[in-house]
This record gives C-alpha cells, structure tokens and sequence, in this order.
C-alpha cells in the first residue's frame, strides 16, 4: 500500500502507532491538532510554503494539489493568523482534496465542522490574511514543519491525537509494521483484562 492508495478510515494506523511502528519519527508539533471533534486525514502529501500572514500560495495551492491529496502548509512560522476558512473548505472539497495539514490558525470553526473537510491547525484565529502576488511561496516543494522535512507524496495521517508524516520510501514498511503492532496491542490487551500484568508482560519486574 502506498500513501496515493491510502484513504482515511478505520482500516488506517492511528498517527501514534504509524509514529511507533516507523521508529518514532515523523511526529508534527503537538501544537498542531484537528479543528474539530472527529476530524480524520490521511493521504499523500502536497506541501506548501507561504509568507507569514499571506495565504495567497494556498489558494494557488488549491488548484495545483490532486484530488486525494492532502495539504500541509508552512507559514513561516506567522502562526497567529487565520489562514484557513469557509471559503477555502467549500473550495477544497469542490476539488475533492483530502484535507488541510497547517502550521497556522484558521478560522470558521462551526462552518468547517459543518462542511467536514479534515482539518489540523495550530488552533483557531480570527486574524485576517494578506494576498501579496509579489511574496515568494512554493507548491510542491519540501518543507519543514517543527522537526519534520515533509515531500510531496509522503503518507500524512492525522487524529485526535495529532499528525504523523512518513516518507513515501518507507510506506509500505511502516504500514505493515503498523498493522503488526495493533495486533500484538490487542493481544496485550486481552491479556491484561484477564489479570496479567504490565510489568510482567513487558519484562519489567
């Protein structure tokens, strides 16, 4: 499975476990967080870098991503703005992307729980955006988010519990190991409720 074929839902790792099961890597700031209750991404990644305060890249953005892919924006680390709102969802959607993965604030919570779009920021923020058609950006081009490089076609998935980046080379791996792990956990589990304990499970006396 690579991160163009993977689709949200159930049959996906959590963030942690993909995190875990990947050697403890990937992990975006913790800072970063779904806007909503229940939001859910994961897919490939199209990174984009913006100016502090200005979102006029992710709009371009918009129509530079494919269909399924799921934007992880750097702001340049001009967090207090809300880049994100109503309007680029609705767009979003329209162009049957998979979400929004940002370094930033956005805004119109009620209508983006409303639309659904999965959607990870820094937390929310009425500030209003600049449109500077003379500031540099990217669209497609690596970028770093807190200690993560994160490329285009890397597998994003992201939580309740945050965001996890895994480069698309190692996919395949992390997954199955991932799908192993949530085995073993179950196992451990069963164990538990049947009176063993942690200590004794994990070897730790």
């Amino acid at each position: 499975m690579t991160a163009s074929n993977t689709s949200p839902g159930s049959a996906t790792p959590s963030s942690a476990t993909l995190h875990e099961a990947a050697g403890r890597i990937g992990a975006l700031p913790s800072a970063i967080g779904p806007a909503f209750p229940g939001a859910r991404v994961a897919g490939p990644a199209f990174p984009v870098g913006c100016p502090p305060g200005d979102n006029l890249w992710i709009h371009r953005a918009l129509y530079a991503a494919e269909p399924g892919d799921v934007l992880v924006v750097d702001t340049g680390g001009g967090t207090e703005f809300g880049y994100w709102g109503e309007i680029l969802s609705t767009a979003a959607i329209a162009r049957g992307l998979a979400g929004l993965v940002i370094d930033g604030g956005v805004r119109d919570q009620d209508a983006l729980t409303d639309l659904g779009l999965p959607v990870f920021s820094t937390g929310l923020c009425i500030r209003g955006t600049g449109k500077d058609h003379g500031a540099a950006g990217s669209l497609g081009v690596t970028v770093r988010v807190g200690e993560v490089f994160v490329s285009r076609g890397d597998l994003v998935v992201g939580d309740a519990d945050g965001v996890v980046v895994i480069p698309q080379s190692d996919t395949e791996a992390v997954l199955k190991a991932a799908v192993e792990r949530d085995a073993k956990e179950t196992e451990l589990m069963r164990r538990i409720r049947a009176g063993e304990r942690t200590l004794g499970l994990y070897g730790w006396h």
